[in-house]
């Protein structure tokens, strides 16, 4: 690739379809563009592509290169679910208005689908030009947008192919160019990332993930272990937490944030997420009957709309009371759509079920989500409580969330609690219940009741 940035690399005009494409072109005499921004869509770039990656279609072809930068919004979907869809509509308006303001007369601006845009910049000494454009393009995505009376700022991530070195067809550069924008989406906001072979193997290893996480979930080989949750005022256990967990034949104990996050991606969550409950709700009948089970449910099972459906077959399959059964959900469920989470959340709760907000204080809305719903309980972060006793800051904050439970009449347990230190400081502010290594580590089903009763709860088992 060459490294000599023309001085007209950032030169500012509008870009439209017949501006960019050749008077013979189809897309001069057939534009294709989209209705809200007005740019060409991702029909127009294909077409347009397929033109330009002819050889000898330029002159100097021998001597520059021709980039395909993809840009991605960061945040635009909380954006759109807080703000609702007019002001979504808006911001990516003023959005396709500034990266227009960015690019040559010559280089293609479209937008792709969704949140994503993407530029073909060709005549231009690579990969200078296109470092040059993108780091232009995310300095005026990451401005404030002033909508209706609202700021709201979100920024975005970049990624680039270049050709023909990573690819001389359309498909191959789009492949490419989105395979760089997830690897800066996974870097962080504001992060441009050119394309580099890595990324295709490790598109490569995901896919082999999912096929032995698609195996698994068929076979039913992954398992539960339990982490039980101690009350402080009795120093009981009153309820055991439920962690999904892979041992993989070949490649051994595959970590939750491994494999949870692809199976929510590729739809695997909802029957994975109905055998959690399930078996949760079977290995609980061993318990004593004032033990609760506690189930992470994912955001993904609330879009569905099937969640409550999934929770009455978990209980009349196993014969479990609701009251035994305890729902964690966190704050992203409110976020895709809050009257539909909010109204599967009641009809739990006059089931009978227990509902917690888990990983309080990690999302940016926990006080609003809160007067939205009695939730039974509060889970405390780990992350406020790795730096107790000595850190002010985490001290405060849990001293605050525990007096906020209290105010509204919700438990609080604290996860995380590792060392005698960190039990007194939670125990002090007046937490309710406790969670953590200090206790025990995970453990299986069967390890439960002997645990249990170790941890000084009565080994009654609930009657069959």
């Amino acid at each position: 690739m060459q490294r000599d940035l023309p001085p007209s690399v950032l030169f500012a005009g509008r870009t439209s379809l017949s501006e960019w494409a050749g008077p013979d072109s189809p897309e001069r005499s057939a534009p294709s563009s989209d209705h809200l921004t007005g740019l060409p869509d991702r029909r127009a770039l294909v077409n347009g592509l397929r033109q330009r990656l002819v050889p000898g279609a330029q002159a100097g072809a021998q001597a520059s290169e021709l980039a395909l930068l993809m840009v991605g919004l960061d945040d635009f979907k909380t954006v759109n679910d807080l703000h609702g869809m007019a002001v979504g509509d808006q911001l990516l308006c003023q959005a396709a208005d500034r990266l227009r303001a960015c690019v040559r007369v010559g280089d293609l601006l479209v937008r792709l689908f969704g949140d994503t845009f993407a530029v073909v910049q060709s005549a231009a000494h690579q990969p200078d030009a296109a470092t040059a454009l993108g780091r232009r393009l995310l300095a005026v995505l990451a401005e404030p947008f002033h909508l209706g009376g609202q700021m709201v700022q979100l920024g975005a991530s970049l990624g680039v192919a270049v050709a023909p070195f990573d690819g001389d067809t359309p498909d191959a550069l789009l492949r490419n160019a989105e395979r760089a924008t997830y690897r800066a989406k996974a870097d962080g906001r504001g992060v441009l990332r050119f394309f580099e072979p890595a990324m295709d193997n490790l598109s490569h290893a995901r896919r082999e993930l999912e096929a032995d996480l698609r195996q698994a979930v068929a076979e039913r080989t992954l398992h539960l272990a339990y982490q039980p949750q101690v009350d402080l005022a009795s120093q009981r256990v009153r309820g055991v937490e439920a962690l999904l967990r892979w041992q993989h034949p070949q490649r051994g104990n595959v970590p939750p944030d491994a494999f949870i996050g692809l199976a929510e991606a590729c739809g695997l969550i909802v029957p994975l997420g109905r055998w959690v409950l399930e078996q949760a709700c079977r290995d609980a009948l061993a318990w004593p009957e004032n033990v609760r089970v506690a189930v992470n449910v994912s955001a993904v099972q609330f879009r569905r709309g099937g969640l409550l459906v999934d929770v009455l077959q978990a209980l009349s399959s196993t014969g479990l009371p609701p009251q035994r059964l305890e729902v964690e959900v966190t704050e992203s469920v409110m976020l895709t759509n809050a009257a539909q989470a909010l109204g599967q959340l009641h009809e739990l709760h006059r089931l009978g079920v227990q509902v917690a907000m888990d990983d309080f204080g990690t999302g940016f809305s926990s006080l609003s989500t809160l007067r939205s719903f009695p939730f039974h309980r509060i889970k405390i972060d780990r992350s406020f409580v790795r730096d107790l006793p000595d850190s002010q800051d985490a001290r405060a904050i849990v001293r605050a969330v525990a007096g906020l439970g209290r105010s509204l009449g919700m438990a609080t347990t604290v996860e995380g609690v590792e060392t005698d230190a960190q039990l007194k400081v939670v125990e002090t502010e007046g937490c309710s219940e406790v969670q953590g290594y200090l206790f025990s580590r995970p453990r299986p089903a069967a390890d439960l009741p002997e645990l249990i009763r170790t941890l000084g709860c009565p080994a009654t088992p609930a009657p069959a």
